[in-house]
């Protein structure tokens, strides 16, 4: 394994069974163990097939079906497959790269297994004709590397490069043929692999001698170039090859064939035959192929050919909306959480290439979050500021993506985030001061503060116990509590003890109120004792 920039590079070799081991990812990235089985680590991957997964009793990340590397990867000589690694409780992600390698499990084919190829009889030693290409879908060695030619003396095989390196073998006739003396030759072109043991494939070749007198079709163009939108109707006619035959009759009549194209072209392409025509057999995409390479050979009544090449590009169109995929997200979140903390993991992808699908991500205004680039396309949502939960308890926060197309195309995705109460506000009382008046000789139980005007109250704004307000007498001498008592949920105020205008007239003492996280306020109460006749004058 390798690890660069914040990612693990692994490799592991096609058609292994599911289940294969392919790295240990808890020891290359640190990672404990019951973080795994709690499952907060996860492996996630882009399209419908998830093709690792991650062992959460070892933290190996293995196979999660047998994987085959043409199927994946047919035209691309390296082939990786990506993946992300999401530690939810930490908000973090890591980029895997898996290297599927290749193993030489397919053998070269050609897609005639038996050619017939007509030559005039006058045609000059030297001359070369191409042949049919053989493919193999392995890559590197394993891929096809030789052709061999058997059969007959008056040919001899050729191999050209190609301009990607390809091998494209001809046919060399050798020595002048001659109608009279054998009127075909049987060929056998041998295509083999780098493999060990090399795998081989065949195709047989009948040469047959015409007369001198038949002229070959010629096309009007060595090749043809055509650009195409990927949204171009089915049935479409992209592009008309044309060829001419200076014979007459049916010796002149010509008839269109794909010499060269491959199993994915010929399900999107076809040709007619009699005009040249090559039209769609399904819709075009820019994201599964940007360009295709044929070859259309032209064949007159006698067989005789001539072959050009079709280049066909396909551009782009905005055609996919970006799409925004919430990796982790918390659902609620403490109002003292500092400035910066992550509560959001996003995954944003386009599908589309260049400016279409170049992505730009915003958040809706009004909200105390903002964005911020994380690794190639991920996003985190992080707190701008500190939050108050007294002022604002939910949010929905709108993440929204647009492309750079024209017009762009949009999508959006709400994160619904709760804000829970921390004990940040004291309880605050109705008034500073209390007041009551009460005649004396009351019944002890008497409420002393007779109106719920005047009742002691308290209010917090928290939420739960940060909210549930207790009273108190706050730092009053024992003779007050013998006198007064304060009911610690109401709030009420009553006489304990007979009260004695003679004795004292009037009483101050101080209130608290405690909320459930220990936070208190204060007031004062007074309660003036009004005299009543209960003396006799003394002489």
């Amino acid at each position: 394994w390798e690890a660069a920039w914040g990612q693990l590079r692994y490799s592991v070799p096609e058609e292994m069974p599911k289940g294969s081991f392919v790295g240990d990812v808890a020891k290359d990235l640190g990672l404990q163990l019951p973080a795994l089985s709690d499952g907060g680590v996860r492996i996630v991957s882009e399209g419908r097939t998830q093709y690792f997964v991650l062992h959460g009793k070892t933290g190996h990340l293995v196979t999660a079906e047998r994987i085959d590397r043409e199927k994946l990867c047919d035209s691309v000589q390296q082939c990786v497959l990506r993946c992300e690694l999401i530690v939810a409780g930490e908000m973090q992600v890591y980029g895997i790269q898996v290297e599927i390698t290749d193993i030489n499990d397919n053998a070269p084919s050609f897609r005639e297994a038996e050619k017939e190829l007509k030559m005039i009889e006058t045609t000059a030693p030297g001359s070369r004709f191409p042949l049919t290409e053989a493919h193999d879908r392995d890559s590197g060695r394993n891929s096809l590397q030789t052709y061999e030619l058997s059969g007959d003396e008056h040919f001899s095989l050729a191999v050209q490069a190609g301009p990607g390196g390809d091998q494209r073998p001809e046919l060399v006739l050798a020595k002048a043929l001659d109608r009279e003396e054998a009127a075909f030759h049987e060929l056998v072109l041998r295509a083999s692999d780098g493999g060990d043991p090399a795998r081989t494939g065949t195709a047989r070749i009948r040469v047959i001698v015409v007369d001198a007198n038949d002229n070959a079709p010629v096309f009007s163009q060595a090749e043809y170039t055509v650009r195409v939108a990927e949204d171009v109707p089915v049935g479409s006619t992209l592009v008309t090859v044309t060829a001419s035959d200076a014979d007459e009759g049916l010796n002149g009549h010509v008839k269109y064939l794909f010499k060269k194209i491959t199993e994915k072209a010929s399900q999107i392409f076809q040709l007619d035959s009699d005009t040249g025509a090559i039209s769609l057999l399904r819709s075009l995409d820019f994201e599964e192929g940007d360009s295709y390479e044929l070859e259309v050979q032209a064949h007159d009544g006698v067989g005789l050919y001539d072959t050009t090449k079709v280049m066909i590009t396909v551009t782009d169109v905005n055609d996919n909306v970006p799409e925004i995929s919430v990796r982790s997200a918390l659902s609620e979140i403490l109002e003292d959480a500092p400035s910066g903390t992550i509560v959001a993991l996003l995954h944003v992808r386009d599908q589309d290439s260049g400016a279409n699908g170049e992505v730009r991500c915003s958040l809706d205004g009004g909200v105390p979050f903002r964005l911020e680039k994380s690794f190639e396309d991920y996003y985190r949502v992080l707190t701008a500021r500190e939050l108050d939960r007294e002022q604002v308890s939910e949010y929905n926060v709108t993440v929204r993506a647009a492309d750079g197309g024209s017009p762009p195309l949009q999508s959006s995705a709400v994160l619904a985030l709760r804000v829970l109460d921390v004990n940040d506000n004291a309880p605050v009382f109705a008034q500073e001061r209390y007041s009551a008046r009460l005649a004396e000789n009351n019944a002890a139980g008497a409420l002393v503060l007779t109106s719920l005007v005047l009742r002691v109250r308290a209010t917090d704004a928290d939420t739960g116990s940060n909210g549930r307000v207790s009273y108190s007498f706050g730092n009053v001498p024992d003779g007050i509590r013998t006198l007064f008592t304060i009911d610690s949920e109401s709030g009420e105020i009553r006489t304990a003890g007979r009260l004695d205008f003679e004795e004292k007239n009037k009483y101050i003492f101080g209130l608290e109120a405690t909320d459930g996280g220990g936070l208190t306020a204060h007031c004062k109460a007074q309660i003036d004792i009004t005299d009543e006749n209960d003396n006799a004058p003394e002489i």
